[in-house]
Order: structure tokens, then C-alpha cells, then sequence
């Protein structure tokens, strides 16, 4: 939670610091940030796969499948990011002008895609090493090195965005430059402990093609789930550019606060429920992996719904942090309220979906989220917000629908408990099952 705290810390100063430039700058950090997040969906894809290894692998001692595993998993993540790298160089300008913003924002969105896309590779190999440290129930060590890293990156921020002492004020490249470094800086470092080894998790020679096989058959899901929630961002981003400038201004502006106060903590239930499901399962306990997802859940819906209710009430002085337009505050208000009515059921979704996940199911997130954001976020939004005239408030109703809808479907999935059979299958094909050599 610390870990995440820090890191959702350092993306809301960039957008705090983008905010003392103009609405168009948060605009511009937004529609770029709708690109940055694919090769952050593929390197959270991969990382989903890696943390399940890694943690039933754990679980069992079977320590040199799961050192097998996380080398892997880095060696893909770090191949996954050269194709982003070259898009944000060559068609940077491009895809932000495609979503139909203006020429100022495309000029400055263009610029900072083409900076943070540049360390994509670094990025995924980021993503996977602490993932892959995370399953071995390490979760220290990512955070000392995501803690000092965040630290920096906020640093760089302050001053290269705004120029302080004798730094030039590069204002949004400054922005893009603090990121890129801080994604350098956190792989390098995380690579560093896995090689010397100063974590469980180690770099070794990959040679098993089985692994690798169950490593993909977990991630895909994910990964695909991360590029259809891409893909389906930009409808949803252009329906609000539809309503104006300000109204995708405020809706970077809403989300950002709502993860800011409830990210952390929803994160970090996922990732310690993820730890504890897999090692359960490792353990040959399929009855204290069902406990451990259900009691997570029961602890994110009381600690996250309350903060949801405190983010509700305190929405205005909030948003007042992100901006001072008065149009554009106006309906960060109303945003950052409707994910703090979904922020009960974002919880639940986000715990169970990681416990399902080192359960080996990563397929029925993929349809819960899916679903939830095609007719909810651009459904609703569109034919309500659009079609019948209805305006923003549609937005803000999809939103909640959107999550409530993915919460039925990950809480029925986890309960049926068809992933426990899967992970026991797949953990004997690999020779990773408890007792076996």
C-alpha cells in the first residue's frame, strides 16, 4: 500500500503541476496517458502471470521453477516494450491529433507521449521484477526502490516542470522527463537485487518451455484485457471531448483524485490477496486460499468504502488541488463523486479479480471488466449522455454501472472455485506440485 501510495502520489503531482499551466496542458498529459497505459496494461499482463507463478511456485519449494518463471517474464517484458517505444518517436503528433483534440494540445501531448513511451521497456521490466519479488512475499523490497524512485520522480517534476533554482522551466516535457527516468532508474535498481541475488526471486538461465506456455496461457487474458480497456478509452475520452475541452479536463482530474485517495489501498489488497491465494494454493490449502480472497474482499469493502464516503463529502476541496477553472472544477466535482459511489465495488473487483488471478483464471476479470466498461462507461454515456440528450451525468452513471456490473461477475467467478482445479492441474504439469521434487 505504501508502495502504490507513492507511486499514485507521483502521477497526481504530475497532474497538480500540469494544472498550473493550463486545462489544455491536463488535457494533453490525459490523451497521452490513454497510450501510456497499453504497454502499463501488457507489463501489469505479465506481471499478473509472474505473481501467480512466482507465489504457488513459492508455496510449494519448487524454487527453481519460479526462478524459471520471473527471468521470463522480465525477458518478455522487456522485448513487449520496443514496438511502444517506436510509436511514441514516429507517431506521437499523430495519435493525439486521431482523437480529435486541438492543435495546442496536440503539440504538447505529442511531446510528452513521445518521452514516457521511449521507456516502455523499462517500464514492463519494472512491472515484472516487483511482481515477481511480490510472489516470493517480498514486498518490501519493491517498495524501498519504488518509494526512493517516486521520490525523484517527484523531484524531477517540481523542478524541471517548473523550473526551480537554476533548472530550465520545460513545464510538460519536464513532466515527460521525470517519469522516464524514474522508469529507468526502478528497473535498473529491481534488476540489480535479482541478479546479485538480494531477493528469493533470481535471474537464471531460461530453458523450460512448459513455464513459458503457462506463463502466456495466464497473461494473455490479462494483456488482452488491457488492450480492449485501451482501446475502449478512447470512445469514452472522445464522448467527453464531444461535451468540451473542460469536461475531459475534469474527468482526468476525477479519476486522478479518486485513485489517489483509494488506489493504495485497493492495490495493495490485491497484491497481498494475490500472494496469499498463491501460496495457499502452492501449499495444497484450497480452503485457506477461498478464505483468504472472501476475508480480503470483506476488509477492502469496509477500509475503501468508507474513504469513498470521506472522498464524496470532501470532493470540492479536493478537486480545488487539481485546478482553478471554474468550469472545469465544476464537473471534476461531479466526476470524482461518481467513483466515490463506485469505490465499495471497485474494491471488491480489484481483490477478487487478483485472487482469481493466482488462481491461473485471469479469463473471468477479462469478460467482467470488459462487459462492465462497454455498457457502462460508452454505453450509457453515449445513448444517455449523447443520443438522449442527457449531458455529463450519463458519464457519471456509467461509471458507477461499469463497476458494479464487473463486481457481480468477479464475486460469482470466485465463488463457483473453478480455479482451484486449474492451478492444481497446471502446477503437476510443470512439476511444481506440493511434494514433488
Amino acid at each position: 500500500m505504501v508502495e502504490q501510495f507513492l507511486r499514485t502520489l507521483m502521477r497526481t503531482t504530475d497532474v497538480v503541476v500540469t494544472g498550473l499551466f493550463s486545462p489544455a496542458a491536463i488535457a494533453a498529459v490525459g490523451l497521452a496517458d490513454l497510450y501510456a497505459r497499453l504497454p502499463l496494461r501488457i507489463g501489469l499482463g505479465l506481471g499478473s502471470g509472474v505473481i501467480a507463478l512466482s507465489s504457488q511456485d513459492t508455496g510449494s519449494g519448487a524454487d527453481a521453477n519460479r526462478d524459471e518463471a520471473v527471468t521470463q517474464a522480465v525477458l518478455l517484458g522487456a522485448l513487449a516494450g520496443l514496438p511502444f517505444a517506436a510509436f511514441g518517436l514516429l507517431l506521437g503528433d499523430w495519435a493525439i491529433d486521431v482523437l480529435g483534440a486541438g492543435s495546442e494540445v496536440v503539440s504538447m501531448g505529442g511531446v510528452y507521449l513521445a518521452i514516457i513511451l521511449a521507456t516502455s521497456p523499462a517500464r514492463h521490466v519494472a512491472l515484472v521484477a516487483a511482481r515477481s519479488i511480490q510472489g516470493t512475499g517480498d514486498t518490501r523490497t519493491p517498495m524501498y526502490v519504488n518509494g526512493f524512485s517516486n521520490a525523484l520522480n517527484v523531484a524531477g517534476t517540481l523542478v524541471l516542470g517548473l523550473g526551480l533554482g537554476p533548472a530550465p522551466q520545460l513545464q510538460i516535457v519536464g513532466v515527460g522527463l521525470a517519469t522516464a527516468f524514474g522508469n529507468v532508474f526502478t528497473a535498473g535498481v529491481l534488476l540489480l537485487a535479482m541478479w546479485r541475488p538480494w531477493t528469493l526471486a533470481n535471474l537464471v538461465r531460461p530453458r523450460d518451455w512448459t513455464i513459458t506456455r503457462q506463463l502466456l496461457a495466464i497473461s494473455l487474458p490479462r494483456i488482452l484485457e488491457g488492450v480492449a480497456t485501451f482501446v475502449m478509452d478512447f470512445p469514452f475520452n472522445s464522448i467527453l471531448l464531444v461535451f468540451g475541452t473542460e469536461v475531459n479536463a475534469a474527468y482526468q482530474i476525477g479519476r486522478r483524485a479518486f485513485q489517489q485517495v483509494t488506489a493504495p489501498l485497493s492495490r495493495g489488497y490485491r497484491t497481498g490477496t494475490g500472494i496469499v491465494v498463491g501460496q495457499s494454493l502452492g501449499e495444497g490449502d484450497a480452503g485457506a486460499a477461498r478464505y483468504g480472497g472472501w476475508a480480503a474482499a470483506l476488509l477492502g469493502l469496509v477500509t475503501v468504502g468508507t474513504l469513498g464516503g470521506v472522498l464524496f463529502v470532501g470532493a470540492e476541496p479536493l478537486v480545488a488541488v487539481f485546478t482553478g477553472d471554474a468550469e472545469t472544477a465544476r464537473y471534476a466535482v461531479g466526476f470524482t463523486r461518481a467513483y466515490a459511489v463506485a469505490a465499495p465495488f471497485t474494491v471488491v473487483y480489484v481483490v477478487l479479480a487478483g485472487a482469481l488471478t493466482s488462481g491461473s483464471d485471469t479469463r473471468t476479470p477479462f469478460v467482467a471488466r470488459i462487459t462492465g466498461m462497454f455498457v457502462g462507461m460508452i454505453g450509457i454515456s453515449y445513448v444517455v449522455g449523447i443520443r438522449l440528450d442527457y449531458g455529463v451525468v450519463a458519464a457519471y452513471a456509467g461509471i458507477v454501472v461499469y463497476f458494479v456490473w464487473a463486481t457481480i461477475l468477479v464475486a460469482a467467478g470466485f465463488h463457483r472455485g473453478g480455479w482451484v482445479g486449474k492451478t492444481e492441474a497446471m502446477m503437476a504439469e510443470r512439476g511444481s506440485a506440493a511434494g514433488e521434487d
